[in-house]
């Protein structure tokens, strides 16, 4: 498959991105070595190779879901700019 010029400027019309037309023939030329390496890829024989999709069939470890690093609210509201109590003042924004 092979990219041309026109198709760029459409591809970039649509995507909203200017490009200038001095850099077109540059891009298609990218884009074009991109599409060449995925042409090698479709080249690999996958038979036998089962699909995966994310990181594999692992199971996650599971952990004791704990507070570990609670009650410091005065450390963490120290250079707070307004405070409510426990809370981060903040101005109203909705009326």
């Amino acid at each position: 498959m092979s990219v041309d010029i026109a198709t760029i400027k459409r591809v970039a019309t649509l995507s909203r991105i200017h490009v200038e037309e001095s850099a077109l023939p540059g891009l298609a030329q990218e884009i074009n070595g991109i599409l060449g390496w995925i042409e090698q890829l479709r080249e690999v024989d996958t038979t036998g190779v089962e699909p995966m999709a994310g990181g594999g069939a692992t199971a996650l470890r599971w952990r004791e879901d704990a507070v570990t690093d609670g009650g410091q609210a005065d450390a963490v509201l120290a250079n707070a700019p307004d405070r409510e109590g426990e809370y981060f003042g903040v101005p109203k924004v909705v009326e």
